[in-house]
């Protein structure tokens, strides 16, 4: 009886997965009201519907900012019209939809299309509007109520608006975080002005609420009494958030929790705003209510809000710097008044040349959270925690530590983007899959009368804790208070702005390997590069010459077909960005910024065959590149140093600033990617110089001026300790390569080679020893550059048993992923399943002490030599195909697997006998 009746139920309201599933339901009806909507307020014929809704996006680009598009009020408008009845349901009996503000300018819009009878669609979604129901049935408490809040909110809509969410950077954050953040925050205010978050005349922000947790636990929390509650709830409690199925969330979920801990009549929450709190930043920007009528309330509220003396800012502040890709059209906004206070403060004070990521959203709230407060407040916030240690943000650090009287750091690690033995310390995210960054808990109070300012303190939660312990830990300690003052670091930053890995301060005495200061610094080299950035490798990538010519020329194809329709839309007279106007199927193109400013100037683009070459794309791996100015994003100085197939060099790569993943070097002899090696830089044996564009020349072989990469500057740094002897510059590269695979150079200055390019102390005392470096680094050269024809190293195949012989060559030996032998926790790693005809043992486990990038040398090749198809453009990169077309043997990769382990092996003996660094040594 019991499962016929869950039957029934799973036939009348779907499985048990329904909302993960419903959501894709979801966004195809999302987007079918977009389409009518759409069509509705451009028909001509619609004179009305389309003057109410030109003049609702008016009131809505000054509740949110000017930069809202009329498709993105149209997606909200398909938000309300799809939500709104999972409310209803969800929350019986509440006046929310008569009585919230932005709910009843919605409506009010929607009521003037209805006529179009939008409502057709929507009638589809009945089943999941009585799951929701049937859900909510029976549970009487808020705190039931916002488990399911919780689940529609972390399921349902990050999977039904993927695209928001992902330019918003929307993350659900847990409570144990959120109840951690609020009892720091009670108790600092306590200890810095003797007030709690009760008191009266403290002002309570949540600038980004999302569901309104926040809100929802301080009124928990038992940091607001309850004879306190009232009114602070109708006089000094606010939030603010930009996505309107969020907001109604949140709306909902705070008001529901109010009810349940005061009783009474229902009272609408009216301290929400539906904003875009960055646009809230100046006098400027801030609005008048009398200048709306559909959004009338709502900017009532804003203006409430921003009159109000705020004393407490917490949240979790939006992560994100951009869009992934441009087929996504879903760029961040900027905030001219917001942004240029962070050109003045965090930008002007810093050291690096690429400031991008300081206008990251949470960033961006950091600057916009202590101008808010202005001289006397407390924010607690959830953020990323690159910003502790990042180069491009030591200005932040430096006005931090001058802002603010107090500063305490929670770090939670999690860092998902480094790799090996550090991303097992990283381990769990207390945001789960929601985010690949590392985060961490800051509290930064502001008190003018305290007697110090920038008294930092930092604790680390610990290594190799999953999300589960990170949340334990979190809970047993309720709040910084709870940690104990002798777990706490107490930082001073150094002359760098540094906190944590400062660096040696010797290091800058020593010449720089590069700079891009040609005429006023001296250097060791006199150009250098980034790989090249495609911003499509799916496309210009492939270990198939034929498949990579075939996918450029269908791109191109496509590309000049969108190309010919702009030109005549726009010949036609429509006015169209090129952002909207564009079809962004990722299976037909990869759209980049520079792309689509060729499309716009209506620049042409056909397929040159000459540009296929090949390129090692990651560590051990060759393929097959489409190099090329027009669909390569950035070629930066590779034309100067590869300039064609057949030109020889060799080049010295070293990760690049910022590394998560460690200090690493590889030399290789084709054009590297960018990703090579964790964004490196190329450093040359040979540079070239050409009269003219080399890729518009008609020339198939141009004459080409050759020149030496290492200047005579940097010769005569190495020359100059050995007065008697004779050294040229081939001398000094391979010097420079063996040193940079120096363990002892790698200890001594590993956190300046995390923060800047390396600089090269003077060379070995005693010329034996210069010697023993060169001829190491030529060496390690040798295996490096020709990996591909070092003899493999001795294994056992099949454990001494004959390989199959009943199969042709192609299928013995097709290789789609390796697999450590073993299960779990009990890997083998002296064995590998290479496919279900070959395993291979006796590998020796010393082998994978070789790490490059973060990762053994033998991992690389499990990972590269597999088959994957590319998630957005469905293309396949099939290894396989370049050992039989490229190099005219089936059992490659079987054989790059062996040949590395003895790459390893000798790399490592050879590591071992450098002679010991002793940069005293003078």
């Amino acid at each position: 009886m019991e499962r016929a009746l869950y039957a029934k139920i799973v036939k009348k309201c779907g499985n048990r997965l329904y909302w993960e599933e419903w959501a894709t339901d979801v966004a195809k009806i999302a987007q079918t009201h977009i389409t009518r909507i759409s069509t509705i307020v451009t028909d001509t014929n619609n004179a009305r519907e389309a003057r109410e809704f030109n003049r609702f996006v008016k009131e809505l680009r000054a509740s949110l900012n000017e930069s809202i598009t009329n498709e993105e009020v149209i997606e909200m408008l398909a938000q309300h019209l799809i939500t709104r009845p999972v409310f209803d349901a969800l929350f019986e009996g509440y006046e929310f939809a008569k009585s919230n503000p932005v709910s009843i300018a919605m409506q009010s819009v929607l009521d003037a299309l209805q006529r179009h009878h939008l409502e057709k669609e929507t009638d589809t979604l009945e089943k999941f509007y009585a799951s929701v129901k049937m859900r909510a049935s029976g549970i009487n408490t808020a705190a039931g109520k916002q488990k399911i809040i919780v689940e529609l909110y972390d399921k349902f809509f990050r999977n039904a608006f993927p695209r928001t969410t992902q330019r918003l950077g929307t993350v659900y954050t847990p409570v144990e975080v959120v109840d951690f953040i609020i009892h720091s925050v009670n108790g600092v205010l306590w200890q810095e002005f003797g007030q709690t978050l009760g008191s009266r005349d403290v002002g309570i922000l949540d600038p980004f609420t999302g569901s309104g947790t926040f809100i929802t636990r301080l009124m928990q929390s038992g940091a607001i009494r309850m004879d306190e509650l009232e009114y602070k709830y109708v006089n000094e409690i606010e939030a603010n958030e930009i996505v309107l199925l969020a907001y109604y969330i949140a709306a909902i979920n705070i008001e529901s929790m109010y009810h349940e801990l005061v009783g009474g009549e229902y009272v609408p929450f009216k301290g929400i705003c539906l904003t875009d709190t960055f646009s809230e930043y100046s006098p400027v920007e801030k609005v008048s209510a009398g200048n709306s009528s559909l959004m009338f309330h709502n900017s009532q509220r804003r203006k409430r809000q921003n009159d109000s003396r705020i004393k407490v800012i917490i949240g979790n502040p939006p992560y994100s710097v951009g869009q992934k890709s441009e087929n996504d059209n879903a760029k961040n906004i900027t905030y001219q008044d917001l942004d240029s206070r962070i050109r003045d403060t965090y930008a002007k004070y810093s050291s690096a040349r690429l400031v991008r990521n300081l206008y990251d959203s949470y960033i961006r709230s950091i600057r916009w959270a202590s101008d808010r407060i202005g001289q006397e407040g407390i924010i607690g916030y959830i953020t990323n925690a690159s910003w502790i240690d990042a180069n491009a943000m030591d200005g932040l650090r430096k006005c931090l530590s001058e802002e603010f009287s107090d500063i305490w750091i929670f770090h939670l690690r999690g860092n998902a983007r480094t790799s090996g033995e550090q991303r097992r310390k990283e381990k769990g995210n207390i945001f789960g899959l929601g985010s690949r960054a590392p985060v961490a808990i800051t509290v930064l109070a502001k008190n003018p009368r305290a007697k110090r300012r920038g008294e930092i303190r930092y604790h680390d939660i610990g290594d190799y804790l999953s999300r589960e312990e990170k949340l334990d830990i979190i809970r047993r300690f309720k709040g910084i208070g709870g940690i104990s003052n002798s777990k706490w670091r107490r930082i001073v930053p150094d002359r760098n702005h540094d906190w944590l890995n400062q660096s040696d301060p010797n290091f800058n005495r020593f010449l720089p390997i590069g700079t891009k200061e040609y005429k006023t610094t001296p250097r060791i080299f006199a150009n250098y590069s980034l790989g090249v950035v495609t911003n499509r490798d799916a496309w210009c990538y492939s270990p198939s010459r034929s498949l990579l010519r075939k996918n450029v020329s269908s791109m191109i194809d496509f590309y000049n077909l969108e190309r010919r329709r702009y030109i005549g839309a726009v010949s036609s007279g429509l006015d169209a960005s090129v952002d909207s106007f564009i079809n962004t199927d990722s299976t037909k193109i990869s759209w980049t910024r520079a792309l689509k400013a060729e499309l716009k100037k209506g620049k042409p683009i056909s397929m040159d065959h000459g540009q296929v070459v090949v390129s090692t794309y990651r560590p051990f791996q060759k393929q097959w590149m489409y190099f090329s100015r027009r669909l390569n994003e950035m070629v930066y100085q590779m034309p100067q140093i590869f300039p064609h197939p057949a030109a020889k060099n060799r080049v010295i790569i070293v990760t690049g600033v910022g590394a998560t993943t460690g200090f690493s070097t590889l030399m290789v002899d084709t054009i590297p990617s960018l990703n090579l090696l964790g964004i490196g830089q190329c450093f040359p044996l040979k540079l070239y110089s050409f009269s003219g564009d080399l890729f518009s020349s008609t020339d198939s072989h141009p004459e080409f001026e050759v020149s030496d990469g290492i200047t005579d500057q940097g010769l005569e740094y190495f020359a100059q300790a050995y007065p008697t002897e004779t050294i040229c510059k081939d001398d000094a590269f391979y010097f420079l390569y063996a040193l940079f695979h120096s363990e002892d150079y790698r200890a001594m200055f590993k956190n300046n080679l995390a923060k800047q390019l390396p600089r090269i102390p003077p060379p070995p005392p005693r010329f034996p020893h210069f010697r023993e470096f060169v001829k190491a680094g030529r060496n390690l050269a040798e295996l490096h550059v020709h990996y591909e024809h070092i003899d493999p190293w001795p294994v056992d195949i099949n454990n001494g048993d004959d390989l199959p012989s009943d199969i042709d060559r192609s299928s013995l030996f097709r290789v789609k992923k390796m697999r450590f032998g073993g299960d779990g926790r009990d890997q083998d790693k002296t064995t590998i399943i290479y496919n279900d005809h070959i395993t291979v043992s006796n590998i020796p486990v010393e082998a994978y002490k070789y790490v490059v990038n973060g990762k053994s040398a033998l991992e690389w090749i499990m990972d590269r030599q597999r088959v994957k198809t590319d998630k957005a453009s469905k293309i396949e990169s099939d290894p396989n195909r370049y050992a039989i077309e490229t190099v005219g043997n089936e059992a490659y990769p079987l054989e790059l697997l062996q040949r590395i382990i003895t790459v390893s092996m000798r790399t490592l003996a050879i590591i071992d006998s450098l002679p010991r660094l002793n940069v005293d040594d003078e």
